[in-house]
């Protein structure tokens, strides 16, 4: 079940791999993420020192649920992965243009999970290229359901 997507990592960016990962939240942050206020347009994903964070995902504080708390909402997150995926991620990420950016937060059996993916950066010809694709896409359906 899906609670925010970036619709602008796919737009800006080719997905080459998606990886899913969970996210280090605090009690208020999980309450504000599932009254559906979170925000990962401007996210983006850095590995330091063998440990992958989180940045600039802005999580809007609930009034009732942070009272007792100073809420800091676009507080550094640290991800959670196997040793193995971060070792693998930090020789994908070394390698000229790519970059990890988030994709989707969503919930996997009560939990809250980010899917991350490792990304190359389009040129602004490959971008026009994406969108005629769709246009066609969505002018060919529209035919097929006309003459149907």
């Amino acid at each position: 079940m899906g609670i925010v997507t970036n619709k602008k990592a796919f737009h800006e960016y080719f997905i080459e791999e998606k990886i899913e990962a969970g996210v280090a939240l605090e009690g208020w942050e999980v309450k504000a993420i599932r009254a559906g206020r979170a925000s990962i347009k401007e996210a983006y994903v850095v590995v330091r020192n063998g440990e992958v964070f989180l940045f600039g995902m802005h999580i809007t504080p609930l009034l009732a649920a942070s009272s007792h708390v100073r809420p800091d909402p676009v507080r550094t997150r640290k991800l959670l992965l196997h040793a193995k995926q971060i070792s693998k991620l930090i020789g994908q990420v070394e390698r000229a243009g790519y970059t990890l950016m988030p994709l989707d937060l969503h919930f996997q059996r009560g939990r809250i999970k980010v899917e991350i993916g490792l990304a190359k950066g389009k040129k602004q010809h490959d971008k026009r290229e994406a969108e005629k694709e769709r246009d066609w896409v969505r002018e060919k359906a529209r035919l097929m359901r006309v003459k149907v």
